[in-house]
């Protein structure tokens, strides 16, 4: 073995100077940075946090109070007086006297069907009436006398009778050839033509009397005990916006419906403008006595989410001023214009944030820097 062979090799002679001046230049830049992330470090936490500020809001404190309460429900308005009219008899349309859509009075004449062979009838049973009465009169006169004697008195006297039983009997029958308005109304498209000839129920237009319309809505079987005649229903449709017609309970079905357990009640109401239709849909509030402490707060106050509604209450020794904000969920009820019945979450005195919980997390500092009145309504 030589003296070459025989001298241990030094593992850092397998790298050259370039190489270990790279391994140096990497460790010195990290330690350089490290360095400044530690100075960077203590110069931001070295001090103290800064005291969060306490987020303003305008709250209200929860009272109890009387609110007017109502049972909404999808009507239909029907027509208190409404008839098809139609002949009694058959004939031949001699005179339509009427147009479509005319307001028209109580017995007025609307069609007239072709009654040439009862008006000769009539005429001759006027001259057999008439015949009858003279010799009625003639009797009368001899029997005084004992010209004519009592038997024949009563036969004059039943022949009379039969003969004005017979004017009355086509008079009657004339009275078939004439449709008249039974009541003062509207009415309808004319389903007849000149000239045509009519069977007895055939159509010759609608007549509705609009001064006056029934409401017919439904209502839950819980409600039965609530429904008097005479209560109040307040009518709204969306043909009118903004305008409401009153109407009072005539009559509540005495039966209660099978499939849905709704009881159907049945208001009157004028309509002295004819604003209304018949077959119109309408929403019924269906007054009832007032809701007795009741919690209600701004609808701006109700934070919805998918885990339901809930409102941000004012924890603390004063919570009218300062305190912490918890999130609290609820339950609503009816809305009375832009305020809403709470039903369950909130207490008497709970003071509920109004405007301004879009910036409130649960547990934050807020200051109360108004006091929202609610609405009256």
């Amino acid at each position: 073995m030589t003296g070459a062979d025989s001298v241990e090799e030094n593992p850092r002679d397998r790298f050259g100077p370039k190489a270990r001046n790279i391994v140096l230049a990497v460790v010195a830049l990290a330690v350089l940075l490290g360095l400044l992330f530690a100075w960077r470090a203590m110069r931001n936490g070295g001090g103290p946090m800064p005291p969060r500020q306490a987020v303003p809001v305008a709250a209200l404190v929860a009272t109890p109070r009387d609110v007017p309460n109502a049972l909404e429900a999808v009507g239909t308005l029907t027509a208190v007086r409404e008839v098809t009219l139609s002949p009694e008899a058959a004939g031949r349309v001699s005179a339509i006297r009427f147009k479509a859509g005319n307001y028209v009075g109580s017995g007025s004449l609307l069609v007239q069907l072709y009654d040439g062979p009862e008006r000769a009838d009539r005429k001759a049973a006027l001259a057999s009436a008439k015949y009858a009465r003279l010799q009625l009169e003639r009797t009368e006169k001899l029997i005084p006398s004992g010209a004519e004697s009592r038997e024949l008195l009563e036969q004059r006297r039943a022949e009379r009778d039969q003969a004005v039983a017979a004017v009355e009997q086509i008079d009657a029958r004339i009275r078939q050839k004439q449709v008249r308005a039974p009541f003062a109304g509207r009415l309808g498209i004319r389903r007849v033509d000149l000239g045509q000839y009519l069977n007895p129920g055939d159509p010759v237009a609608t007549l509705t009397a609009l001064d006056s319309l029934y409401v017919e809505f439904a209502v839950p079987q819980q409600e039965l005990t609530r429904l008097e005649p005479g209560t109040t229903v307040s009518v709204s449709s969306d043909a009118y916006p903004g305008r409401r017609f009153t109407a009072r309970v005539n009559a509540v079905e005495p039966v209660i419906d099978g499939d849905t357990r709704n009881v159907t009640v049945q208001a009157v109401m004028r309509n002295p403008d004819q604003a209304l239709r018949p077959g119109m849909y309408v929403t019924a509030a269906l007054a009832l006595p007032p809701r007795k402490g009741a919690i209600v707060v701004p609808a701006t106050a109700i934070q919805t989410s998918a885990q339901g509604d809930s409102v941000v209450i004012i924890r603390g020794k004063t919570p009218k001023k300062t305190g912490k904000a918890e999130i609290v969920p609820v339950k609503t009820g009816a809305r009375l214009g832009n305020s809403v019945i709470v039903t369950q979450g909130i207490e008497p005195g709970d003071v509920v944030v109004a405007q301004g919980q879009l910036r409130v997390q649960p547990g934050a500092e807020v200051k109360v820097t108004q006091i929202v009145p609610l609405e009256r309504k």
